[in-house]
């Protein structure tokens, strides 16, 4: 069964940090990768989570199919920057340096690959350290790691059953999927792509009836349980801040104090190597 955007339990240094720590290092490092199109910074940051990639032991066949679905994502962007604005590097760096002309106004410029590079650069730059997060922490300590950054308990807690919630989905859409094969629906490749989404459609509306039932079944012990009645509420996974955790906490502080400076060095967002 393909493991979509879920926890992944391992040992590694990764996973023994706190869940707030992960949260805190997530943000610091967005802000720093979103600030900024300065390529060298841009190129650094995926050298780093491929590190923590390697250090959190979190393969690539582990999230194969999410990582494969926003490379799509990743070409269709760039297409699209391409086909309405195939100049936008062009009055961005200011210069126009023309490698070869394809029909009218679409020209391929030196200035235009540039700036694509920057949106890959800054796709890798992001997205993994989002997968990361997402492999790494469990979600009841991202829950406790929510609260623990001034959000509402009720909240995190919606969003820890939420995490909870995905591989249970995926492992009921699978039972319905082999129960209705062995009934005679065909879902394999050789099927034509309509026949096979119309399948799965025949496989969502079972999966929906349970879900809300499900959901019923969780709100009702809640509420027995008298969730919701305080205004704060402890958190069992819960977790002091170690020696490992300040130290990350520190490095992503300083590379978004990085990321600020080079914006002033160049004088805008973007590192300019055409002038």
């Amino acid at each position: 069964m393909t493991n979509l955007f879920n926890y992944i339990e391992r040992k590694s240094p990764i996973h023994e940090l706190s869940g707030a720590t992960k949260l805190i290092c997530l943000l610091l490092w967005s802000f720093a990768a979103m600030i900024t199109f300065d390529t060298r910074m841009l190129v650094f940051l995926p050298v780093v989570s491929i590190f923590a990639f390697s250090v959190s032991k979190i393969r690539i066949k582990d999230i194969s199919f999410i990582f494969y679905f926003m490379l799509v994502f990743l070409v269709l962007n760039n297409l699209l920057i391409f086909l309405f604005e195939p100049e936008q590097g062009v009055k961005i760096y200011g210069t126009r340096h023309v490698l070869f002309e394809i029909f009218g106004r679409y020209v391929v410029t030196s200035e235009q690959l540039f700036y694509h590079l920057n949106v890959i650069l800054k796709f890798f730059a992001t997205i993994p350290i989002v997968l990361l997060f997402v492999c790494t922490t469990n979600p009841s300590e991202f829950a406790s790691s929510l609260a623990r950054v001034g959000v509402n308990y009720k909240i995190a807690y919606a969003v820890s059953l939420a995490l909870r919630y995905i591989p249970d989905i995926q492992r009921e859409y699978h039972d319905i999927s082999l129960s209705q094969q062995a009934r005679g629906l065909e879902m394999s490749k050789k099927q034509k792509l309509t026949k096979r989404l119309i399948s799965a459609v025949k496989i969502v509306f079972p999966l929906i009836m349970s879900s809300m039932e499900r959901i019923e079944v969780i709100s009702n012990a809640m509420e027995l349980r008298g969730f919701g009645k305080n205004k704060k509420r402890s958190w069992y996974t819960g977790e002091k801040f170690r020696r490992a955790d300040y130290l990350c906490m520190g490095f992503c502080l300083l590379l978004l104090l990085v990321s600020i400076g080079l914006n002033f060095l160049n004088h805008g967002r973007y590192f300019n190597p055409f002038i």
